[in-house]
């Protein structure tokens, strides 16, 4: 499965920070029910069998949504899985790596914040790629600010579909409106919502008039 522009729209980054009474695929499926058009799987504490066993269900869940799913950083789980992809940051396994180990068919997204990591990032095969934090966030402690002109000059240098990313809700997508991106990934604006597919639905429509 390769990405298609389109289903970058709008992209679900899980945390299971604020799973509360609900499991995390349940959160999931409110979001695709939302209009989440893609999933992306981040686990940073689970033991590596439990997150096997939930990356195969969420798959299973994506792939009856036709929603692409991808695994966060771990190369090793998402072709375990089978799952349609993966997406890495600048100090997880080295892009051109991945690629030859996932396959041609397979999608991956790399997280950048310049336009010479962009560029980079693209030559070695990556089908996406992730820029932020675009906002302040929270979600990413780890996240540096990327300023809307780098955005925009990170869009206009490559030919792959860019997605922002970090601190971004209803209340600022239209302010990445003209940016070149092709869709926004979110985390809280999602997740720690009171009702995930009422947010889902409302992210959704703010994203379509402010990229269409």
């Amino acid at each position: 499965m390769k990405c298609d522009k389109k289903d970058l729209l709008l992209y679900a980054v899980t945390d299971r920070a604020w799973t509360g009474k609900q499991t995390l695929y349940e959160q999931v499926e409110e979001a695709i029910l939302g209009g989440v058009t893609f999933v992306q799987l981040r686990e940073k504490e689970l033991d590596t069998q439990t997150f096997t066993e939930e990356a195969r269900l969420l798959k299973e869940l994506c792939a009856r949504s036709h929603v692409p799913f991808v695994i966060n950083d771990d190369v090793d789980i998402a072709v375990c899985v089978d799952a349609d992809g993966v997406h890495v940051g600048q100090h997880d396994m080295e892009a051109g790596d991945v690629r030859a180990r996932i396959g041609a068919d397979k999608i991956l997204g790399v997280s950048v914040q310049t336009v010479e990591q962009a560029i980079l990032a693209e030559a070695r095969g990556a089908d996406y790629l992730g820029v932020g934090a675009v906002f302040h966030t929270g979600s990413k402690v780890d996240a540096d600010d990327v300023s809307h002109e780098t955005l925009a000059a990170i869009c206009r240098a490559v030919h792959i579909p860019v997605v922002a990313i970090g601190g971004i809700g209803k209340h600022n997508v239209g302010m990445l409106a003209h940016s070149g991106i092709s869709g926004i990934a979110v985390i809280s604006a999602i997740f720690a919502q009171n009702d995930i597919r009422g947010a889902a639905e409302e992210l959704r429509h703010a994203a379509e008039e402010a990229l269409f």
